[in-house]
């Protein structure tokens, strides 16, 4: 007889097919997390990804009628408990069982919404778009990683909140060309790409450091089942910055820059030696 375990079971799958689609490096990642983390975070990937492709991808259809359904079933599969998406059933049952705040996926829907008019940015709006976009990202993994220990997560929350932060505009600045010219956005405020110069390169990667560096500090207090895997992924887009910062301002405005998967692998190496020998 089939169960509800199986259809669990079946729904968890797709979220893993997800990742594994869209993401090496994040697939990498929850690889190096404790099991009984995996299932999680790829239900939270599954489900940041399906609203993100909304938004990005499907060009031609009426986002905003997607995009308010999407949120509308949301809803009512973390109500209900149960969802015919296999996306939005696995990612209920990671907020039903971490309590994940209505707060946290709310923001992030808003900020999606804000791609759907939003092609430039003032501070204010930048702020908001990156705390809705990657920074409660960031902290629902985290709900995950603290099971419950709620004086651990109020601690570490501002180092999440700075890792996200990082990882998105580290994502700004490799795909400047492919916003700017695809999807007709620039996110950094007050930017003009066609007066992106050095200096003003420069103040961004200071910006994205400052965020590098209060991140690390959190990592090293996450419970052990989760700070290999974090770091690993905090190693990946530390190295794909390094690159990113290396290279002339016209060369990211002309291609989109990669850390090719042999890279990915020694940083896993990396990774995994200074961790186990406490040298983080």
């Amino acid at each position: 007889m089939n169960t509800l375990a199986l259809y669990d079971e079946v729904c968890m799958q797709a979220s893993r097919s997800t990742t594994k689609a869209y993401s090496t490096s994040f697939s990498i990642g929850i690889r190096s997390l404790d099991r009984r983390f995996h299932d999680p975070i790829h239900a939270i990937y599954g489900f940041v990804r399906f609203a993100d492709e909304i938004v990005d991808t499907f060009h031609g259809t009426d986002k905003a009628s997607l995009l308010d359904r999407f949120r509308y079933d949301m809803r009512r599969a973390v109500q209900e408990k149960i969802s015919l998406n296999p996306i939005l059933h696995s990612f209920q049952r990671v907020v039903n069982e971490y309590g994940v705040e209505q707060e946290l996926y709310e923001t992030f829907m808003d900020s999606m919404a804000m791609d759907l008019s939003a092609t430039s940015h003032d501070v204010k709006s930048y702020e908001t778009y990156i705390l809705g976009s990657a920074e409660v990202v960031g902290l629902m993994c985290l709900r995950v990683f603290c099971e419950g220990d709620g004086m651990r997560y109020e601690r570490l929350k501002p180092s999440a909140m700075r890792l996200g932060a990082a990882f998105q505009k580290v994502n700004f600045l490799r795909d400047l060309k492919d916003d700017h010219h695809n999807l007709g956005r620039t996110y950094f405020p007050g930017l003009e790409i066609a007066q992106l110069d050095h200096a003003a390169k420069s103040t961004i990667e200071q910006d994205i450091q400052v965020d590098f560096d209060a991140a690390l500090i959190g990592i090293r207090e996450l419970p052990r089942g989760a700070r290999f895997g974090v770091y690993v992924a905090y190693l990946y887009y530390l190295n794909l910055f390094r690159k990113i910062k290396a290279l002339p301002t016209e060369r990211i405005l002309t291609e989109r820059i990669r850390v090719r998967n042999r890279r990915k692998l020694a940083l896993l190496t990396t990774g995994y030696l200074r961790h186990s020998f406490g040298l983080l």
